[in-house]
């Protein structure tokens, strides 16, 4: 593409595209960046220059970019069936796409509920769990629980059992109440607690909720391992295992939001595997595809299934669903993607990667502006602090996760802080010496930004 021509489209985009989660005054004075193809673990702006794609393009793109397998099948698919719709109708893609994911899932998890996006997977957890205690006798549990910092869409459902006030915004009004229960956020343990003394307090809070509130719960929804947008929060093993034993205990559903945490990212298959816990409802996004195209997966027990399997004129239908549900292109790639960690080893190799990128980050410990490090798998996360020995966060208004993202560009770099939290989350086919050269950098830009604000 001419220079001259993609000036004119960035001009076009500034003048009538609006952006998410981006403040659109911020490209008064400076461009876009410009993408303009990808290859591997890297994407190219319309100038040849090459950055890492440190984020996995908001953590989906598990396998790199233009992986010939993945794009194999949706060819092959493009030349068969491109859409269907869903409703008492299928087609064969969902069918193999089961049948693969169900040897990989617990026992338990008999029942596949297909939609489109990550924030509607958790939307049908909720609504399943809510029409299933109405039609067995207890409408009484209509409540939900969710951890604060928690993140779990954008619709208003899975907006209202977030835990970012951040993003919550203007919203407030629409959302419905729900429990919120202090995160198992080490760093800043809201009981006052640190790693080495730790007796899990935070799960102490929620069995104070269950004990109090448990009748009128229907589910409690959580990321397991790892708090995503709310601060890339890794948490132990342990909290989560006894949240599921709390939820089983009570009667209440535990939704596990795998989003962001499935297929490998934790470094093994689901989050959940570290724990040994079984939720009722399993909630699938992002790297279902590999990041190719939007694909959910709301997966569910038998017992909840048969709640709503009855004669019609009973009314116990589940009425849900979206235009794109199970689209042939999605579960394509779905499958490709499911070829390339069988045809690559993906999760074979993960352990060695993740050590290698856990290990390189403990570095970043040392700087002064670095009040915490960590993460689990192939996720890693530094938190920048004006001051190391107060924990003391910056003041806002010196955006310093934007100052981060600037400098990283020039560095080659494409980092999206959250907040003040800069994170590294790249493509599970990523080699050590990239893993390395990206910590490189990524360290000389948070040193370099943070010399030049100050303490």
């Amino acid at each position: 593409m001419k220079r001259s021509d993609a000036a004119e489209l960035l001009q076009f985009d500034f003048n009538h595209i609006w952006h998410p989660y981006t403040q659109m005054k911020d490209f008064e004075e400076r461009p876009l960046l410009f993408i303009d193809r990808a290859e591997g673990i890297f994407l190219y702006d319309i100038d040849g220059n090459r950055y890492y794609d440190t984020i996995s393009s908001w953590w989906c793109v598990i396998h790199g970019h233009n992986h010939p397998v993945i794009k194999k099948r949706i060819r092959e698919q493009m030349d068969r069936l491109e859409q269907l719709h869903f409703a008492a109708a299928t087609h064969e893609g969902p069918i193999r796409l089961v049948k693969r994911l169900l040897p990989l899932l617990p026992e338990s998890l008999t029942r596949f509920f297909f939609s489109d996006n990550g924030s509607t997977a958790n939307e049908v957890a909720l609504k399943i769990s809510i029409q299933y205690w109405k039609q067995t006798g207890r409408p009484e549990r209509e409540k939900f629980v969710s951890l604060e910092r928690g993140y779990h869409g954008d619709t208003i459902g899975a907006l209202s059992l977030g835990g970012v006030p951040f993003f919550e915004g203007p919203f407030s009004s629409l959302m419905f109440d729900s429990f919120k229960v202090p995160p198992p956020y080490c760093y800043r343990c809201p009981f006052g607690q640190d790693r080495e003394r730790c007796q899990l307090q935070c799960a102490d809070a929620v069995a104070e909720l269950f004990s109090e509130h448990g009748q009128s719960i229907a589910a409690m929804i959580m990321e397991p391992m790892l708090i995503g947008a709310g601060g890339m929060i890794s948490y132990p093993a342990p909290y989560l295992e006894r949240v599921g034993k709390l939820c089983r205990e009570h009667g209440i559903h535990l939704i596990l939001d795998e989003v962001a945490t499935g297929f490998g990212r934790t470094g093994k298959m689901f989050g959940f595997e570290h724990a040994g816990v079984q939720p009722d409802f399993l909630c699938l996004s992002k790297g279902l595809t590999g990041g190719y195209l939007p694909l959910a997966l709301t997966v569910t027990t038998e017992q909840i299934y048969n709640a709503f399997y009855a004669d019609y004129s009973q009314g116990k239908t589940f009425f849900h669903g979206h235009t794109y549900t199970a689209n042939p292109l999605g579960v394509a790639a779905a499958l490709g993607s499911l070829d390339v960690f069988q045809q690559e080893q993906v999760v074979e190799k993960l352990p060695g990667r993740s050590a290698c990128l856990q290990n390189g980050a403990a570095r970043f410990q040392e700087l002064e502006h670095v009040g915490d490090v960590r993460g689990i798998g192939m996720a890693a996360a530094f938190e920048l602090v004006q001051d190391k020995d107060e924990k003391r966060p910056y003041d806002p208004d010196l955006r310093m996760g934007w100052q981060v993202y600037l400098a990283g560009l020039e560095k080659g770099l494409i980092l999206r802080p959250l907040a003040d939290v800069v994170y590294l989350m790249p493509p599970l086919c990523i080699e050590p010496d990239q893993i390395e050269d990206i910590l490189e950098r990524t360290y000389d830009t948070i040193r370099d930004v943070t010399a030049g604000v100050g303490g």
